[in-house]
């Protein structure tokens, strides 16, 4: 589950064509906090994989997947209209209305040491589930 999860936010730290210094720090600590190797983490951001059907996944899984993929998105300071469009087609996969993205990026901090009551979130997401 947490390679599926990871190779999300690799696609996404690759949509605008170059993944920054701190894109790369995020998605290793995820992956390091979720018991993955350094060595795992660099196979699966030199070839990431298409992404695959997200409607499997629990409610709290599809919020914690657009959690860190909203946070990644940030984590540069610099965010793209692909980046933007990229998260809202996700969005959309994981079963929510692409607007959950601007509703949510606005209280989620690129800096993941600086939390948000995730219930208040998760709770604001669930009204753009389809």
């Amino acid at each position: 589950m947490i390679k599926e999860q990871l190779n999300i936010l690799i696609n996404l730290a690759t949509s605008d064509r170059t993944v920054g210094e701190k894109e790369s720090k995020t998605i290793h600590m995820i992956g390091k906090a979720n018991g993955l190797t350094n060595e795992e983490i660099d196979s699966m951001m030199k070839t990431p994989q298409p992404i695959g059907n997200l409607s499997h996944l629990s409610e709290d899984q599809k919020f914690e997947n657009l959690y860190h993929l909203i946070q990644l998105m940030k984590s540069d300071g610099q965010v793209f209209k692909s980046e933007i469009q990229f998260c809202e087609e996700i969005a959309e996969k994981l079963g929510y209305k692409k607007q959950v993205v601007a509703e949510l990026s606005s209280k989620i901090y690129s800096d993941p040491s600086i939390t948000t009551d995730r219930k208040s979130l998760m709770a604001r997401a669930h009204k753009f589930l389809k």
